[in-house]
């Protein structure tokens, strides 16, 4: 056996990597992926008992986030505070922003770890993300749980899907994914003719920009691109920072190498400016707003030729989505996915019920027992279990809702339930119902994103005349449900309005999509449907090589045609 002290440190790195592909040569099976199971939290459970101590330690500290670049934990010194949105008197943490220079220092250390990352093997890389799904699943849950609570104002219930069981999800069945894909492969050779597809990484570095509202997604989005052999620049919202310290920490102690997930905070049209006049930016995976998307879009298209690579753009944005009900419709069950699409996690998901059109025929039930269901719900913090609606993320969310709730009140709108809000101790909404007679009214129209749902009643013979009003009510294309006991008119909703919901929900609210049960995304202004939870978003992050292989070539160039 070769020494390796003897040899050169440049060939001795080379000969390690050609022993592990040696040696770990094999056609490997991905465990199965499953979905995570969901914990109730219920009174006297043990689970309950120990979110609650997470809870109470995280209180009891103010955390000091640094960036991550090559590993390093970067602090500058110029830091921002971090309260919870429900109770704004109660420092949690202090994190330290960047700028453009740590943006380059970012891109820097993704492209020197880029040739180690891609040529590692690939079941190496899987073992990362999986052993990261388990810890956030066991040794994090709770903690992982509490930050996504505190910091963004979710309540137990809330965090458990997102930030445990979505977030365990995506990593278990991304692996299982990219398996999947490596597998796929050309079913066809000649005699003499070996054919394969090779699906490398893309040439440059990814850049994931995320949001506040789903510690998932902030997980997801860098890791996806990763998982295929990316390297990647990551910047999530401000609101979402104190969780994605634990999503960075969690990676790294699951043996994500240094230089490959960069996490960098700051101001982002001056992070932007570095991105996307770098010649190897290869891909941007975004959720957030309409508007920030178009934009990015816009300067990555203005900058085409500097690029070395066409750049892979996924985005994910906004929602004005809806539920269309019918005559027949199970009256409960509307009632039920009314509240819990519209108002869970405030109305701050891109998926959640923002406007609803019901039949006259069934309104009056409805809206009796739809007040009597809202009268039930409490609002407050997070760290009291038994409040269904919390704070809104942050000032300038809270005054764009309160700015359309009273706009509406200006206008005559009658506001059926709710209506009030206080920003004194935490950003509180009580959860909104208008009534409007105006089916193109503005909160039927525009993404309010937060808890405030219009609903508009409909005359029973206009059934038909609905599809087109859902249809071109809003520029976007997300998520949309019917409900109807009668089969003639699901059919026809859901042919009709084929194209106004990436996600479609028959008899259900159009939000909780679970990875592997139902991908995730829509089109329009509501992004480019590359659904995240499905092997789809990760083709995104490859580049496909065809290998053509010829055992005995041909040594003469003439055909038999020719003679």
């Amino acid at each position: 056996m070769v020494e390796l002290c003897s040899l050169s440190p440049a060939f001795s790195i080379s000969f390690v990597f050609l022993c592990i592909k040696i040696i770990m040569n094999g056609f490997f099976h991905i465990p199965k992926a499953k979905n995570e199971p969901v914990y109730d939290y219920a009174p006297g459970s043990a689970q309950r008992e120990n979110l609650v101590a997470s809870l109470n330690r995280l209180r009891s500290e103010i955390h000091d986030i640094p960036m991550y670049i090559n590993g390093q934990e970067v602090r500058t010194g110029v830091t921002t505070d971090v309260f919870p949105p429900h109770d704004l008197s109660h420092k949690i943490a202090q994190f330290h922003k960047g700028t453009a220079e740590h943006a380059k220092q970012a891109i820097e250390a993704a492209l020197i770890a880029k040739e180690s990352w891609e040529s590692m093997p690939w079941e190496q890389r899987a073992a990362i993300f999986l052993k990261a799904a388990d810890l956030f699943a066991t040794k994090y849950r709770y903690d992982i749980n509490a930050v996504t609570m505190l910091a963004q104002s979710k309540n137990a219930y809330q965090a458990e899907i997102d930030a445990v069981c979505e977030l365990v999800d995506f990593l278990r069945f991304n692996v299982q994914y990219m398996a999947e894909i490596y597998n796929e492969q050309p079913s066809e050779n000649s005699p003499g003719i070996w054919n394969r597809v090779e699906y490398r990484p893309l040439e440059g570095f990814v850049f994931a920009v995320t949001p506040f509202n789903f510690t998932a997604i902030a997980g997801n989005l860098p890791t996806s691109a990763a998982i295929m052999g990316n390297v990647v620049v990551w910047k999530p919202a401000d609101t979402q920072i104190y969780s994605a310290n634990l999503l960075m920490k969690v990676f790294r102690e699951a043996g994500l190498p240094n230089g490959v997930i960069n996490l960098i905070y700051g101001d982002g049209p001056e992070i932007g400016d570095v991105v996307f006049n770098h010649p190897d930016l290869s891909g941007l995976h975004f959720t957030g707003s309409t508007k920030v998307f178009r934009h990015m879009w816009k300067t990555i298209g203005e900058n085409i030729a500097k690029y070395r690579s066409y750049p892979r753009i996924v985005g994910e944005t906004g929602g004005k989505d809806f539920i269309l009900a019918h005559p027949s419709s199970d009256q409960k069950a509307l009632v039920a996915a009314i509240i819990r699409g519209a108002f869970e996690f405030q109305g701050q998901k891109c998926s959640a019920a923002s406007r609803v059109y019901i039949p006259q025929s069934i309104w009056p039930n409805i809206k009796e027992n739809l007040i009597s269901e809202l009268k039930t719900i409490k609002v407050g913090p997070t760290e009291d279990f038994t409040n269904f609606v919390n704070a809104v993320i942050d000032e300038r969310a809270f005054d764009k809702i309160a700015g359309y709730i009273d706009q509406a009140k200006k206008d005559g709108v009658e506001v059926i339930f709710g209506g009030g809000y206080d920003k004194s101790k935490g950003y509180f909404i009580e959860p909104t119902v208008l009534l409007a007679k105006d089916a193109r009214y503005t909160t039927m129209c525009e993404e309010i994103f937060g808890p405030v749902l219009t609903i508009h009643v409909y005359e029973d013979a206009e059934w038909n005349n609905m599809f087109k009003l859902v249809d071109s009510t809003s520029e976007y294309a997300l998520t949309g449900a019917i409900f109807s006991q009668d089969r003639n008119a699901i059919a026809e909703a859901t042919w009709a309005l084929r194209n106004s919901a990436g996600n479609f929900y028959v008899n259900d609210k159009p939000t909780g999509a679970v990875v592997g049960q139902q991908p995730f995304g829509g089109g329009r202004g509501s992004g480019t449907n590359d659904k995240a939870g499905a092997k789809v978003n990760l083709l995104r992050w490859t580049s496909q090589r065809t290998i053509k292989e010829t055992f005995n070539p041909p040594v003469d160039y003439r055909y038999p045609f020719l003679g």
